[in-house]
């Protein structure tokens, strides 16, 4: 009995000292998380390439390089150092070469092809183009190079005098496109991104494609004779359609492109970063097949394949209610791989060529992202979860193994904030999904802080994965209570599309559900409630504010609230037209979505505004209409703008300052009542 005593005593002293050995998240935690992505197997499946992302206090920039680990585990080796960012690594296929893209070494700071030999020794820069590379893929016989080049844009040229660099006034930007704006890239000219062949002998560069229209996912068939892309050549004008289609092309000067689908579906835009597979006796493409254009991003993703020869368009996945995403045929092609998004979570599933069951390959509470396959079969595939940030993984058994390990250093560390999932019923019934996450010194029986954390989109969904923002809420003693309504993806097709022209409505129902789920439970303080969200979090964040008084404070970022005033301002027309018609046809409805603002007289709570300067996605002008109408009307607020930043806030400083303004906003309107002590005898309230 006393050994056993003294047994258990030893071990609770280890405990508190390997408590005492972590610290709390902090914000000097955002230069040491590296953020692991794009996994490359190598054709032999010996090594693994991958991109390791770092935020560069120093330097005030993200960099990242080119790593690679040896399918064993064994063996990591960093292959890039430069201060420029190396990306999209991509094996040649016989394995000697590892080919990647930078703008190092490049006075435009575009984007340039560079070969590294995999048996060491320094990369060597292939091409040297003014509009840069955006995309490319390896011949098979690996002397040729598919690169998806962007028109080069002559303000940004500069012109020498000896060693000096004269500048250039600007020429007046002349707009004549419906679509003229998109975040990062600006107003939109003629610029666009064409297909071009690169022959890797002589390094000369030819163009296949040309046009006032976009290409991008370029695949070489297996016989290096094809390349199959996507486009919207065959629209009537571009900037009026989602719907991206297939087209192939002879890997020859001088070739005429042929359309592969015409049938009205949003298929799988460059964006989507879901690209072209060919099945291995090259009869057949597999792709992400949309929904129709009205429906824009509410319309289900679906596994499609199509005859490289042309036909109608086959839809594999047609009874599953999911998006699925990134196909890939299986090296015998009997089956196709694919990213399947479920409820909360994002799975490796394949399915039978001609249709059948979905096995899932990776399942569980985690997120499963992009992946690749050797020609012996094997798999790497990256995955994350709410307590480790993304790493590379081998599939070889029926648990995945790690490869990479960057954040495994940093995570011995730090004490986690614990993230659970929940499920509650909206005030409809509806039954609404999300997270709680509480402080990692958490006391049950006592109520905290709660911040409800709303995502962008509309259509997206919070996810099995590791959020700095909620570790940073979590680690200065509030509650995070991330609520997926109805909008969001994961949940099928109906619920996705539940808001379609309807915003704010039974959305805002639904996040509110989930705050009085955390305070039925007795977690949540009714009393100290925030709220917040970027995008169209910030968006719900204002309808949320304009629809109740009970958050005692509110951060809305990138936000749009007087939409009728906002046609024509940002990147949005061709969805705006489909959802809601233009303004003057459906001015009840533009107004009706419009409700925060015509009704900003509502608002009470203390609402801090955030917002990139050069965000084209929605603009700062929005941002600006909700702040001067909170100013107006005496509500405490405040508008702080990113100079020079886009709609995702990239530069580190920044993105630590508005971590530091968000709890510091919350703290100042929300923790003046300290919480009460749990009354003796008091239960924990059941989950």
């Amino acid at each position: 009995m006393h050994r056993r005593i003294l047994a258990f005593v030893g071990l609770f002293a280890t405990s508190l000292a390997a408590l005492a050995a972590t610290r709390p998240f902090n914000l000097g935690d955002l230069a040491q998380i590296r953020g692991v992505s794009d996994p490359q197997i190598s054709p032999d499946g010996a090594w693994v390439a991958y991109t390791v992302r770092a935020a560069d206090f120093t330097e005030d920039k993200n960099d990242s390089d080119i790593w690679m680990t040896s399918w064993d585990g064994k063996e990591s080796v960093r292959l890039t150092r430069s201060k420029s960012s190396e990306n999209t690594p991509r094996w040649s296929p016989d394995g000697k070469y590892l080919a990647f893209l930078s703008s190092r070494e490049d006075d435009n700071d575009a984007a340039q092809l560079w070969l590294l030999p995999r048996m060491g020794g320094e990369a060597e820069k292939v091409t040297d183009l003014k509009g840069g590379i955006e995309d490319y893929d390896w011949a098979p016989d690996g002397k040729k190079l598919v690169l998806v080049v962007e028109d080069p844009d002559p303000d940004k040229a500069s012109s020498d005098d000896g060693d000096k660099k004269k500048k250039k006034t600007k020429k007046p930007i002349v707009i004549d496109r419906y679509q003229f704006k998109q975040d990062v890239n600006g107003y939109l000219g003629k610029l666009r991104n064409h297909i071009y062949l690169l022959d890797l002998a002589t390094r000369k560069v030819d163009a296949l494609t040309s046009g006032d229209f976009d290409e991008g996912a370029p695949a070489f068939s297996p016989d290096g004779k094809t390349i199959a892309f996507v486009s919207k050549r065959n629209a009537a004008d571009p900037d009026r359609t989602d719907a991206w289609q297939i087209f192939t092309i002879e890997a020859r000067l001088g070739a005429t492109p042929r359309a592969l689908t015409n049938d009205g579906f949003s298929n799988n835009p460059p964006s989507l970063g879901s690209g072209l597979s060919w099945s291995p006796d090259g009869k057949w493409i597999a792709f992400v097949q949309g929904g129709p254009d009205k429906m824009i991003y509410y319309g289900l993703n679906k596994l499609a394949v199509v005859s490289s020869a042309g036909g109608p368009t086959r839809v594999v996945t047609a009874s599953l209610d999911l998006n699925v995403l990134n196909p890939q045929f299986s090296i015998d092609g009997a089956s196709i791989l694919f990213n399947l998004e479920e409820d909360q979570a994002v799975h490796l599933a394949r399915i039978p060529f001609g249709g059948g069951a979905v096995e899932r390959l990776v399942d569980g509470r985690r997120v499963v992202g992009d992946f690749s396959i050797s020609e012996n079969g094997r798999i790497a595939v990256r995955i994350g979860t709410p307590s480790a940030p993304e790493e590379i993984f081998a599939l070889d058994g029926k648990e995945p193994r790690p490869l990479s390990r960057q954040n495994d250093a940093w995570l011995s560390q730090v004490r986690l904030a614990t993230t659970e999932e929940t499920k509650f019923k909206s005030k409809d019934g509806t039954e609404i999904h999300g997270f709680l996450v509480k402080p990692p010194d958490y006391q049950p029986g006592r109520r905290y802080p709660t911040v409800l954390r709303i995502h962008g989109g509309p259509v997206g969904q919070h996810e099995c994965a590791f959020e700095e923002d909620w570790q940073w809420f979590a680690a200065n003693g509030y509650v995070v209570v991330a609520v997926n309504p109805r909008g969001s993806s994961g949940r099928g097709e109906k619920f996705q599309a539940a808001i379609y022209a309807d915003w704010g409505r039974v959305d805002v129902e639904d996040v509110l559900a989930g705050v009085d789920d955390a305070v039925a439970k007795g977690i949540a303080d009714p009393d100290r409630l925030g709220v917040g969200g970027w995008s169209y979090g910030g968006i719900l964040t204002n309808y949320v504010i304009a629809s109740t008084n009970r958050f005692k404070a509110a951060t809305s970022g990138a936000s749009i609230s007087n939409i009728l005033a906002g046609y024509g301002t940002d990147q949005y027309i061709r969805e705006y037209e489909q959802e809601l018609g233009p303004p003057w046809k459906n001015t009840e409805g533009w107004m009706k979505v419009s409700f925060p603002f015509l009704h900003a007289d509502r608002i009470k709570t203390p609402t801090l505004f955030l917002c990139g300067e050069a965000d084209f996605n929605v603009p700062l002008i929005n941002s600006e209409q909700m702040y001067q109408a909170l100013r107006s009307l005496g509500v405490p607020t405040q508008l702080v703008i990113y100079p020079g930043q886009h709609h995702g806030i990239r530069k580190p400083t920044y993105v630590r300052d508005r971590l530091e303004r968000y709890v510091a906003w919350y703290d100042k309107y929300m923790q003046a009542k300290a919480p009460a002590p749990p009354a003796a005898g008091t239960a924990t309230a059941a989950h």
